[in-house]
């Protein structure tokens, strides 16, 4: 999701207001998930979810509103082309209607995209400005939304995932830059680098860190589901001393 507009407060990276929303982010989801396994009630279950729904579904509104409001629009504030928008997408139809294919989706671009928006974020301002809330509000919201169907809800990426991810991620990076090629905008950070520092200043010049991008979306896909991998392993391998 991009951000517009004049400089008012600085955001102090990892300052008070920054920490606390990554805390917030974690702890949230995390807390609410022991709420849903301890009680076992679905219609807890279920009401958190479609409260991460709404939530998601409320930013996006505010963020739609703040641009048209405060005369932003363009194609790169309009346009769900980020790969945080599709991350945020997939994570709302997971949580209304509970599936693997968009739940998966979800969990692998929102903890590897999303979280370096999150941590790294392309923000100049700083609590309580609106834009804050709004970036905040929807990529920590998308992060925890993944957390808790993952820690709450028991869903989890399978084997299959990852063919699928990476096919869906290989479209997203061609719709990207077909639409920067037409419009001129700078999705996916594939025209150039982020204003603020970010982990692409690591990755060499454009086109460089395009093909390092790829490479780097590749290994945070093996590594989202390896706990999942070793998980298995481990219960394999009680299984079969117990037998």
């Amino acid at each position: 999701m991009a951000t517009a507009g004049p400089l008012d407060a600085p955001l102090i990276r990892f300052g008070p207001a920054h920490l606390a929303v990554i805390a917030l982010t974690f702890l949230l989801p995390l807390g609410l998930a022991a709420i849903a396994r301890t009680t076992r009630n679905r219609a807890i279950a279920r009401a958190v979810s479609l409260a991460f729904a709404a939530e998601l579904a409320a930013t996006w509104a505010l963020w739609y509103w703040l641009i048209v409001s405060q005369g932003w629009v363009s194609a790169k504030t309009i346009l769900p082309m980020d790969l945080c928008d599709w991350a945020a997408i997939a994570a709302l139809v997971a949580l209304i209607w509970p599936n693997q294919q968009s739940y998966e989706l979800a969990w692998f671009w929102s903890l590897s995209g999303t979280l370096q928006a999150l941590l790294t974020p392309d923000l100049a301002y700083d609590f309580p400005d609106l834009r804050f809330i709004v970036f905040f509000g929807f990529h920590g919201g998308v992060i925890a939304s993944v957390l808790y169907m993952t820690a709450g809800l028991g869903m989890r990426p399978r084997p299959r995932s990852i063919p699928r991810v990476i096919i869906w991620s290989l479209a997203y990076l061609f719709a990207a830059l077909a639409t920067n090629a037409l419009l001129h905008t700078n999705f996916g950070y594939l025209r150039a680098k982020p204003a603020q520092p970010s982990l692409l200043d690591f990755l060499g010049p454009w086109p460089i860190y395009i093909v390092a991008l790829v490479g780097l979306g590749l290994i945070y896909v093996l590594l989202l589901y390896l706990p999942f991998l070793l998980a298995d392993l481990i219960r394999r391998t009680q299984c079969r001393r117990r037998g």
